[in-house]
């Protein structure tokens, strides 16, 4: 796969089939995300790979609760205008997306793999997120989807590690959760503001040099 082709079409695909990841496939994924960058080439990482469906029973009503939790606070407001104004392009947008993240969580226990990425002594995520996004990448040459969240860590971090049996004492950070299988949907070019608009030369505000108001790849006909 062409890399911008990767590039341009990874985005966050939540709906997946229940059909199982096969361990080639997975190899392939962790092998390409053990070559990322790591600070200081410390690679002090571990990654944690879920199919089981004993262990996602336990884990579904967490994180079904911390999305429940997540539209009455982090995104309440918009979430409410959003129901306001279904209309506008803006809140069409969110409440698809919302949508969308509200099904990963309904279904929790039918998505096949989810990788649990965890750092040492990193809250920042700068050793462990490269690593992370080559996972990304390399599953969707694979054909498979993937999505990342973070909110498990934000509400029920503790509770993850002792479902995961991760030790508490030696520092480790649970960076994030990346749910994996073949999507329903197709990939495309995902919509995003353009290029110019949120990058600045030298100065906070400057204007960049370049404009890019469609996207500068675009899949062969």
């Amino acid at each position: 796969m062409d890399i911008y082709e990767a590039l341009y079409t990874t985005r966050a695909m939540r709906r997946v089939k229940p059909d199982p990841v096969p361990l080639d496939v997975q190899a392939k994924i962790m092998d390409a995300a053990v070559r990322a960058p790591s600070g200081g080439n410390q690679q002090n990482w571990r990654f944690l790979l879920v199919d089981d469906p004993a262990i996602k029973a336990k884990i579904g009503p967490l994180y079904r609760d911390a999305v429940d939790k997540l539209w009455t606070t982090f995104y309440a407001s918009q979430l409410e205008q959003a129901h306001a104004t279904p209309e506008d392009p803006a809140s069409i947008s969110f409440l698809k997306v919302q949508k969308s993240a509200q099904w990963l969580a309904d279904h929790y226990e039918e998505v096949p793999l989810y990788l649990f990425p965890f750092i040492q002594h990193d809250p920042t995520g700068g050793s462990i997120f490269p690593a992370v996004w080559s996972a990304m990448l390399a599953a969707r040459a694979e054909g498979v989807g993937s999505c990342i969240t973070a909110i498990l860590s934000f509400f029920y971090g503790e509770e993850t590690f002792e479902i995961l049996g991760v030790p508490k004492d030696e520092g480790w950070v649970m960076a994030a959760m990346v749910s994996m299988g073949y999507p329903t949907g197709t990939w495309g070019v995902a919509q995003r503001s353009p290029a110019h608009e949120v990058t600045a030369r030298n100065q906070w505000g400057t204007p960049p040099g370049f404009s890019t108001p469609e996207p500068l790849w675009r899949p062969q006909p």
